[in-house]
């Protein structure tokens, strides 16, 4: 939906742009990395095209709601010529959820990843240097990046895209101007399986995603541990493969969105681009110890190496990230097409 000079609302899908400040809304600016690119930055990883999220390539900006205790706030993103973030909602924010909202869209941009982070990883990796590559988008939450993830197990790209969309509709909070929250774990925890399976057609994730979301409500989930720098990557690994529905794969991509990166995350698109793009052979088995050997070199940065690969793949298809239009990217990213 669009809210135009005069303040009207028009539809466009349960998403919110702003072409000028939100009447009545708070403002927040952020400071940034002196690296920091919203584009580049945020057309970075897959996530940032599933709803809530939605990149206007015509402004740049990137829009989404946040959610909070009492109600959640749709909020335009974009960068100023000073490099700073500003922030613009669509209700005015307590000073709780300022705090809150300021939370959320570092998580979701990593701007706590510094310039001199990004160039520890430019020089394991000097192909990235040039473009600024490294930072990957992710969600405000951790319990949104791991709903995506299941989500993104066992299914192609257009029924991600698909079940983000439901879930958003069917189990998200609508704003005061009408735009929809990615659902709380609290919500999730509560929904019938029927919902979710029937509306949100999620399929058989249905009893595994309320069963994260009871985890994550009553605690057993501590993003804190999680990404203590003293916790081992295989302990975390370890713990993350025991949570309903998720396996090697969706352990290592979690891995990534927690700032992990010195695990691959193994699916068919990895194995795709290890026979297409890196000249591979053999059983799936025989081509997966391929992979490891060749991004063993880029340790704990490895996830990041073989991201950006396949990230250029993708843009060799469809263009620059910064240019995809989030509605046509699901008819263009299916097998076929790669």
């Amino acid at each position: 939906m669009v809210v135009g000079k005069m303040g009207k609302v028009a539809e466009t899908g349960g998403d919110i742009l702003y072409t000028e400040k939100p009447m009545g809304g708070s403002i927040l600016k952020l400071e940034t990395p002196s690296d920091f690119d919203l584009a580049r930055d945020v057309c970075s990883y897959g996530y940032f095209v599933l709803m809530p999220n939605y990149w206007d390539v015509n402004r740049q900006t990137l829009s989404r709601v946040l959610e909070f205790v009492d109600k959640p706030s749709a909020c335009v993103i974009d960068q100023l010529n000073d490099g700073k973030l500003r922030a613009r909602f669509d209700r005015k924010l307590d000073r709780t959820e300022q705090s809150h909202a300021r939370a959320q869209i570092t998580r979701m941009l990593n701007l706590d990843i510094d310039a001199k982070a990004m160039r520890a990883f430019h020089k394991v990796d000097p192909r990235w240097k040039k473009s600024g590559k490294g930072r990957l988008f992710r969600s405000p939450t951790l319990f949104e990046d791991v709903i995506k993830t299941v989500t993104s197990c066992n299914v192609t790209w257009p029924s991600t895209v698909n079940m983000n969309r439901r879930l958003c509709e069917v189990c998200g909070r609508k704003t005061v101007s009408e735009a929809y929250s990615f659902p709380s774990a609290k919500k999730l925890a509560r929904t019938r399986l029927g919902t979710l399976r029937g509306r949100c057609r999620v399929g058989y994730r249905d009893q595994r995603i309320i069963d994260l979301a009871k985890l994550f409500v009553k605690g057993h989930v501590d993003e804190a541990w999680l990404t203590d720098s003293s916790v081992s990557d295989d302990e975390v690994f370890k713990f993350l493969i025991t949570l309903p529905g998720i396996g090697p794969y969706a352990g290592g991509n979690i891995m990534q969105l927690l700032g992990r990166f010195s695990r691959l995350a193994i699916d068919t698109e990895t194995i795709r681009h290890g026979k297409s793009a890196l000249g591979m052979s053999g059983t799936d088995a025989q081509i997966t110890k391929a992979l490891h050997a060749h991004y063993e070199p880029f340790g704990e940065h490895k996830f990041r190496s073989y991201w950006f690969e396949i990230w250029q793949h993708y843009e060799s298809k469809a263009g620059p990230s910064h240019l995809w239009e989030r509605d046509l990217v699901s008819k263009a990213f299916t097998a076929a097409n790669l």
